[in-house]
């Protein structure tokens, strides 16, 4: 009895070590590449940080300064935020509709869904210069106008923003919204077709509630996509045109990790800018962290009740 116990516990430790033998590779890259910049990132926002060497810790300082002396920061919160919301509503709707409409049993559906997946598949920095050159050329050639110039104004810029993220990353959701779709019940459909329901009623009251997961995955990745915008934001916009806020010039589409980005490569009075940008990504984790875990603590909350 004692030898089954003993070879029992022995295959029992073997099993825990090739456990861990298995995934150390891909621990000890995620802490090097995650976990210690982080930690350095947090130390280095306390300090006089230049990118090369810290001289003095300053504490909580850099963070009074981003908020009491920096309204571009501010703006940036305010433009991104606003930014995110459009960007959920809008990708979302359009996702469910192409999802709605390759599940049809249509001629070619395949075809359909991997047309609309493919723009994922492009590169941002690319996608952002492909639109650039139809908003600035091609729509005021077939238009015949320069009043189409998209993103020669602050509000027009910022909706061709939504559009080009829209244009990209529907297709991904369109994937995980079809997964939903194909998990409902057909017999919930034909019990409702039986009782009289109209598509309009189908779609409330089975196809929404019973897709609850799904929007709980696609609305978390959106505010993800959303908020860590950077490299369509560089390519079609840089940041422009220029707007006023608090009687400042600055940036009028500048979403938060461009300004993070462009903050950090700054000399002001000749000291680097570095620990300020620092500073202002430990701001944005945790502010980015706290939404996420809110919103998906909401939405399952949501898929609970229903």
């Amino acid at each position: 009895m004692k030898k089954i116990q003993l070879s029992a516990t022995n295959k029992t430790y073997k099993h825990d070590v090739g456990f861990w033998l298995f995934i150390l590779p891909a621990l000890v890259a995620f802490l090097l590449v995650m976990i210690v910049p982080f930690v350095l990132g947090v130390y280095f926002s306390l300090t006089d940080w230049d990118g090369i060497k810290t001289s003095a810790f300053v504490g909580f300082k850099n963070y009074g300064q981003i908020f009491t002396r920096d309204p571009r920061f501010l703006y940036t919160i305010i433009i991104t935020v606003v930014y995110s919301a459009l960007n959920i509503i809008v990708m979302n709707i359009c996702a469910l509709s192409l999802a709605l409409l390759v599940t049809q049993r249509l001629k070619l559906q395949d075809f359909y869904r991997s047309i609309f997946f493919l723009p994922n598949l492009i590169g941002g920095l690319i996608l952002g210069y492909i639109w650039q050159f139809i908003f600035n050329r091609a729509l005021p050639s077939i238009m015949e106008s320069s009043a189409f110039l998209m993103l020669a104004d602050r509000d027009l810029a910022l909706l061709a923003l939504v559009i080009v993220g829209n244009w990209q990353y529907a297709g991904y959701l369109m994937v995980i919204y079809i997964t939903g779709l194909q998990n409902i019940p057909r017999s919930l459909f034909e019990a409702a077709m039986i009782d009289g329901a109209n598509i309009w009623n189908k779609f409330k009251k089975i196809t929404l509630p019973m897709m609850a997961p799904a929007f709980t995955i696609t609305t978390f990745l959106t505010l993800l996509y959303s908020f860590k915008q950077y490299d369509v934001n560089y390519s079609l916009t840089f940041g422009g045109p220029s707007t006023l806020f608090k009687n400042i010039a600055m940036n009028g589409t500048e979403l938060i990790s461009m300004h993070i980005v462009t903050e950090s490569n700054k000399i002001l009075k000749g000291e680097s800018q570095m620990a300020i940008a620092q500073s202002k990504a430990v701001v944005f984790f945790a502010a980015l962290l706290c939404i996420s875990l809110a919103q998906v603590y909401f939405n399952k909350r949501r898929e609970v009740e229903i």
